[in-house]
């Protein structure tokens, strides 16, 4: 923990950084979306980019706001398990909703 005004000072700047880290992905993001990125009949090129920086903004959030970065290892298990069931859970999903189903009548 801080203790000092120098370390509270230092937090709060790193935390201030880290903030606008986020504003200019966020900045990205609505530039992103004025540019078409991929085939000219779809837009998967677009949402593939924006996942992907709204991916790097939810790890800025959950390692530093969150402050999962200096956890102990087993809330990492514990995420890579929840990872794996929801993954899991929309395969399922997925084979279910391909899965044909014959008729009664």
């Amino acid at each position: 923990m801080a203790h000092s005004p120098e370390e509270i000072r230092k937090h709060v700047r790193f935390y201030i950084g880290v903030f606008g880290a986020l504003l200019v992905l966020s900045a990205i993001t609505v530039g992103v979306s004025y540019i078409h990125i991929g085939p000219p009949e779809s837009n998967t090129g677009n949402i593939a980019v924006g996942l992907l920086i709204a991916t790097v903004k939810a790890g800025l959030v959950a390692a530093f706001f969150m402050h999962l970065a200096g956890e102990k290892p087993l809330i990492y298990r514990v995420l890579l398990f929840t990872v794996i069931f929801v993954i899991g859970l929309f395969g399922l999903c997925i084979f279910a909703f391909h899965d044909d189903i014959p008729a009664l009548f």
